[in-house]
């Protein structure tokens, strides 16, 4: 017998409360108050395949860094074409609709985490498209800017996305990313353009406060 398919709405509405962006008050986002209660409800579902660790219900410091480094800066994305990769609430495809781009593709893996950012776009008042190619293959036509918060978590997924950040780079996209430096991974040919001081919680982070970097890439070699 075929599973049912889940309901990612019902899921997100009967674990989340709407809540402020911490560090982006203009926004608002779908929450979960607490990581552990979540995650405990949501083995099943992880260990049937049907639902992934659920990042998207919360706003994780290199998300809200650069969401906040967006909106301070709008010229970076007004008039443009976006792509917010590895999405997950939405939050920084929402700064950059809100700060004047163009069109806002969200990007992400995960069914609850696009779930989540049309609720969040839809709590907003603020359109985001979904994005069901493959990364950056099917890239919709007209991306010029792509964003990522909170990509470089471990070692494999850091070599792996800085390779395909790289290629999107060197075919004239520009590349900015959030990147609190977790256990040092990140990548190379980066500049920093901007650090923000994040509040977070010890549960989520390990800490109350966590400092992100703000970066575009610039490298165009092979390294």
């Amino acid at each position: 017998m075929m599973a049912p398919v889940p309901d990612y709405a019902a899921f997100i509405r009967a674990n989340t409360s709407i809540q402020v962006t911490p560090f982006v008050p203009e926004l608002r986002l779908w929450t979960a108050d607490e990581s552990l209660p979540l995650w405990t409800k949501a083995q099943a579902w992880i260990a049937a395949g049907e639902l992934s660790i659920p990042f998207w219900a919360f706003p994780w410091s290199g998300g809200q860094a650069l969401a906040r480094y967006v909106l301070d800066h709008p010229e970076v994305v007004s008039g443009r074409d976006v792509l917010d990769f590895g999405s997950g609430s939405g939050l920084v495809g929402l700064a950059c609709k809100l700060a004047g781009a163009r069109r806002v593709h969200a990007c992400d893996i995960d069914p609850f985490a696009k779930a989540a950012t049309m609720m969040n776009a839809d709590l907003n008042g603020l359109e985001v498209l979904a994005f069901d190619g493959v990364f950056p293959a099917q890239m919709p036509e007209g991306v010029s800017v792509v964003v990522a918060g909170d990509m470089f978590y471990e070692r494999d997924a850091s070599a792996s996305f800085s390779a395909m950040f790289k290629d999107v780079h060197r075919s004239g996209v520009e590349v900015i990313v959030g990147d609190p430096k977790r256990l040092g991974y990140s990548m190379e040919g980066l500049e920093e353009v901007a650090t923000y001081d994040v509040p977070t919680s010890v549960e989520l982070e390990d800490a109350l406060v966590r400092r992100v970097a703000v970066c575009k890439i610039l490298t165009t070699d092979d390294a």
